[in-house]
């Protein structure tokens, strides 16, 4: 096994004032996205304005946080939560579903595109693009706080994880997570943006990213521990399978769509 390397959750701390790992992840994945969108989206075929992302930063932000934490709060662990309300408002101590948090961002874009006159589809394209980046560094704030833990496992590169109750040796799913969900995704999205006849598709990317977040969460799900409190659910498959598979359905028909209409 490899020691689990018990990093601090609380990266500063000043007076009462704790600052997290998993607050400043959200925070840098959101402000590294906004920059690099803001030349996206001006890239031709031209999608709107820098002006316009920077407006849109706001809208996105408040939908990943309402979007991710009500899913997970009424998906994940209702009766939890239904017991401890006041716990609802402490995102800070981790707790958000990326499916929320997805609804989330495409409702405040399609309100947004609509107040600025955009087409929602070529937008989303160019913010689609930059999506893997915040996922990443999501998945990298799990690990360090010693969360969302995989199976049991005898691999060389196992872990026992501090908050784990059996204290068994388990796949760091986490890091598999941040590797599928983050680096790869985000190769295969520069990738398709590369080629220009993709980015004058609208719909094509944000196609692409959808299916392809659900292909590899459902391939990080056959390593990670499903939560307790659902376990394993439909002919084996973890909530984060099922969630997945329509989000690949309706993937493929956004890339079909935009690829006939190309």
């Amino acid at each position: 096994m490899i020691p689990f390397p018990e990093i601090d959750p609380v990266a500063l701390q000043i007076g009462p004032i704790a600052i997290r790992w998993y607050a400043l992840a959200y925070i840098v994945g959101i402000v590294i996205a906004w920059r690099v969108a803001r030349r996206l989206v001006e890239a031709a075929p031209a999608a709107g304005t820098a002006r316009q992302m920077d407006d849109f930063v706001t809208w996105a932000t408040l939908g990943i946080i309402l979007g991710g934490r009500l899913v997970y709060v009424l998906v994940y662990r209702p009766a939890y939560y239904l017991q401890n309300p006041l716990e609802i408002v402490m995102i800070t101590e981790g707790g958000m579903a990326f499916h929320g948090g997805a609804l989330g961002v495409i409702v405040a874009a399609l309100l947004f595109c609509r107040s600025e006159k955009l087409n929602p589809l070529a937008f989303g394209d160019r913010v689609a693009v930059v999506v893997p980046i915040g996922l990443f560094l999501g998945r990298i704030a799990n690990f360090v706080n010693g969360e969302l833990w995989g199976r049991p496992s005898h691999v060389p590169w196992a872990m026992i994880f501090p908050r784990d109750p059996l204290q068994l040796p388990r796949h760091p799913s986490q890091l598999y997570q941040a590797g599928l969900e983050g680096i790869a995704l985000f190769a295969l999205m520069l990738a398709l943006w590369s080629v220009r006849s993709n980015r004058a598709r609208p719909g094509m990317l944000t196609g692409a990213l959808i299916a392809g977040y659900g292909v590899a969460r459902s391939v990080g799900e056959l390593f990670r521990q499903p939560d307790a409190n659902l376990g394993f659910l439909l002919a084996g498959a973890t909530m984060g399978q099922l969630l997945s598979l329509p989000m690949i359905l309706v993937g493929v028909f956004l890339m079909l769509r935009a690829r006939r209409a190309g």
